[in-house]
């Protein structure tokens, strides 16, 4: 493997299409994978993403980092917080997330 990779996420190798008002696109450099979800105005994980996949809350981990507007943050304990453009941040199994606006970019 190269020492040395580069991929532009504007050609990303995937774009994923998990509901009409959200999509991720994908870039892999080697056995590291970074996606960038864009989220519309009207998205929220327990109306888009809940049906789909069952549970009552998101069972997935996220690391990432807020490209541009802003996401409201439910956690199963109670706790809630606001991201916006610059925050980079850690969502444990156990959350709801909504937009608040359009949101460009969480990678």
């Amino acid at each position: 493997m190269a020492q040395l990779q580069t991929h532009n996420i504007d050609k990303a190798d995937e774009t994923r299409k998990s509901q009409a008002s959200a999509h991720v696109d994908v870039v892999t450099l080697g056995t590291f994978t970074l996606g960038r979800e864009t989220c519309q105005p009207d998205w929220a994980w327990s109306k888009d993403v809940k049906p789909i996949v069952g549970t009552g809350s998101c069972p997935e981990r996220h690391t990432r980092i807020c490209l541009s507007a802003r996401m409201r943050v439910h956690s199963d304990d109670g706790t809630e917080l606001t991201i916006g453009p610059g925050d980079v941040f850690v969502l444990e199994p156990g959350h709801d997330v909504r937009t608040v606006g359009k949101c460009g970019g969480f990678g």
